[in-house]
């Protein structure tokens, strides 16, 4: 079996853009893939470009050989664009290979070791009234009792920093009030909080309420900073998402700077290198929860890693728009009673995509990063 293509697809799923690639081969069998949308989204088509000149003619299950020849091969680290292209690609290479084996992808990553897969959904709302309506409408209809929040009751660069903690500690305490004692519920500060203090001091507040994870409260690039904050807290520290590949993992874990860690399988190299990540974190008694804002077929790929993997956590969710995800996926993986459940009648991913519905979709999504009271920028 040989590649004999790649082609690429740009979508766009609510506000969010998409870049789809589909790898194909001399034997009729393809595989689908979904690259992260690190900006600018535009330049992960002609990067898919670049890589199948350097692997067309390759066997498509010889994924190690085809990534290492791919780090080898581009020289320098290849960062978002590369590796969002990378993992897109990677994803396929999996696909391919469990239709060619006829077996779902978990199966060729050992086997499952659960069966089945728990999910969280994010939710929001103007005060505790809305998050809690939220909370109880998705558990309602999808069994969802695990969800993530953000802090953020006032704005941050506009109040006194103690208020802020306050409402956010106010805030918590009405989703335990109002919510059922088993549920559970993490909160993300987005990496908006430059100093630590600041970053124990919100911890600090949140955490009479037991929050399942406090998610990457500060930039991901001091890696001694995270050591130095994780030694102050109390309650689980989760990030991962902005990281990329093993090494840069295998830093933050040698130093303890994480309880959780949330790699994403469409920015860090794909399904090969969260393997190999995962491996480097069960041996430092950390667990992993996987970052996962994309769309349905990232679910997909996620779904198998989270299946064989033994220190899986529980994945990040988005819901898909029913419509969209009916239009160009025949069957995206939707949760019961708050869990994905598993395919092991259908070989691959266990999805199939309508090429024809990806077609004229798409519209660009251009990142704008807010501006405090003072004129200076923000992180998104």
């Amino acid at each position: 079996m040989k590649i004999t293509a790649i082609k690429t697809f740009m979508t766009r799923e609510g506000h969010r853009s998409r870049a789809l690639c589909k790898v194909e081969t001399d034997e009729g069998i393809y595989g689908w893939g979904e690259c992260y949308s690190p900006g600018p989204d535009l330049a992960i088509e002609p990067t898919l470009d670049y890589i199948f000149e350097m692997i067309k003619g390759e066997d498509p299950r010889r994924i190690e050989y085809i990534m290492l020849k791919l780090f080898q091969q581009m020289r320098f680290p290849p960062g978002a664009i590369g590796l969002s292209a990378m993992s897109g690609l990677d994803h396929a290479l999996w696909d391919i290979s469990g239709k060619a084996a006829g077996v779902p992808v978990y199966m060729l990553l050992g086997g499952n070791c659960r069966d089945k897969v728990q999910v969280y959904r994010s939710i929001g709302g103007k005060d505790v009234k809305e998050a809690v309506e939220a909370a109880h409408k998705l558990n309602e209809e999808h069994g969802f009792t695990a969800f993530k929040t953000s802090p953020w009751r006032l704005p941050a660069d506009g109040h006194r920093w103690g208020l802020v903690c306050k409402a956010a500690a106010e805030y918590f305490e009405g989703l335990r009030t109002s919510c059922p004692d088993d549920w559970e519920f993490a909160f993300d500060p987005h990496a908006k909080i430059f100093e630590p203090i600041k970053a124990v001091q919100l911890a600090n507040a949140l955490a009479p309420y037991d929050p399942l994870f406090y998610e990457e409260p500060l930039r991901p690039e001091n890696s001694d900073a995270w050591a130095r904050l994780r030694s102050q807290l109390t309650v689980p520290l989760a990030t991962g998402e902005s990281l990329y590949q093993r090494f840069e993992f295998l830093d933050l874990l040698q130093k303890d700077g994480a309880d959780i860690i949330q790699p994403d399988i469409c920015i860090c190299g794909g399904l090969l290198e969260m393997r190999k990540i995962a491996a480097l974190a069960e041996s430092h008694y950390v667990s992993i929860a996987p970052h996962n804002p994309m769309g349905p077929l990232a679910t997909a790929v996620n779904l198998h890693f989270c299946a064989a993997t033994p220190n899986f956590k529980i994945l990040e969710y988005h819901l898909p728009d029913a419509e969209i995800a009916k239009d160009w996926l025949d069957e995206a993986y939707w949760p019961t009673d708050g869990y994905l459940q598993l395919r092991p009648d259908r070989p691959g991913l266990g999805v199939e995509v309508n090429e024809d519905a990806l077609e004229g979709k798409y519209s660009y999504w251009q990142r704008t990063c807010p501006e405090r009271p003072d004129g200076s920028t923000g992180y998104i």
